[in-house]
């Protein structure tokens, strides 16, 4: 008996396929698309690799995963970016969401890495955040630092012992992975905060009893307005934190991460920054662990 036509001979081929399937977007409702991408009805498509059963058939089968995918997906997005979600509304959200997703699927074996490129697709693709770009472009940076933050490796912390025996014209200080250097056009880091804070409070009244939920206020948090900030995005034991910077130490920090040596890097502060300034500042960075060795 002839092979039926599409079906699969291996299992790398069926894995193929069964790929194409999950990643392709949802259509209205949630749906699975009826019509596959060479033009044939997807039911058909289905039928080729999966059985129907009693209850469902081959194309509701398959429906159940490829919305288990994005659902996943859609999901983890919308944990990752509350800040995000509040400026752009949940609508307009959702479908930069799906718009981010379509283009970049996860091509990674953790949800960790799913929003490394979402600054940059904003910026080439602004039609999703108009008419609160500029805004959207610092808040994604500043969600993504928290996820480098939280997720980045440690290296070795220089020691007071090991910077004083270097020589301080060549000695070149590296700055830990998980800080992330942020010059922003508005404060986004209160605004985030205010954003979860607000969050933590409504996910309270959801969990109390119908009386209580009756009388909760959902409050609007106001946009920020322009107003540049420099921040650090770390971490102390585990636990992450927001750390607002002079100017002039976030060009001495900045300076350091590009990899200059320490003159050239303390003068990149500016003039007008004094020696005691200086040192007040790197003493708090070397409590911090903020200083390594350059890999």
């Amino acid at each position: 008996m002839p092979a039926a036509p599409d079906v699969p001979r291996d299992l790398r081929s069926l894995q193929r396929l069964m790929h194409r399937a999950l990643l392709r977007p949802l259509a209205t409702g949630d749906r699975m698309q009826r019509r596959w991408m060479d033009g044939r009805a997807t039911a058909e498509v289905a039928a080729g690799f999966v059985r129907p059963n009693d209850r469902l058939s081959s194309l509701e089968r398959l429906e159940i995963y490829n919305r288990m995918y994005w659902f996943r997906l859609i999901d983890n997005f919308h944990d990752d970016n509350p800040g995000l979600r509040a400026v752009l509304g949940p609508r307009a959200f959702n479908r930069l969401a799906i718009a981010y997703l379509t283009r970049y699927p996860s091509r990674s074996f953790t949800l960790r890495d799913l929003g490394a490129r979402l600054e940059g697709f904003i910026r080439r693709a602004p039609r999703w955040t108009a008419p609160h770009t500029a805004l959207a472009v610092d808040i994604a940076r500043f969600e993504w630092a928290q996820t480098v933050a939280f997720d980045a490796p440690a290296r070795p912390v220089l020691t007071t012992a090991e910077i004083a025996r270097a020589d301080p014209a060549r000695l070149r200080l590296g700055l830990q992975p998980y800080v992330t250097l942020l010059a922003l056009r508005y404060p986004v880091d209160t605004y985030v905060i205010a954003v979860k804070q607000r969050d933590a409070l409504r996910a309270e009244a959801s969990n109390a009893s119908v009386a209580a939920r009756t009388t909760a206020r959902v409050r609007r948090i106001a946009r920020p307005r322009r107003e540049p900030v420099w921040i650090a995005v770390h971490r102390v034991d585990n636990r992450l934190f927001y750390k607002r910077l002079e100017r002039p130490a976030y060009r001495i920090l900045a300076a350091l991460q590009a990899g200059r040596p320490l003159p050239r890097a303390v003068a990149a502060g500016g003039r007008a920054v004094t020696p005691a300034q200086v040192q007040e500042w790197f003493a708090l960075w070397r409590q911090l662990g903020w200083l390594c060795r350059r890999k």
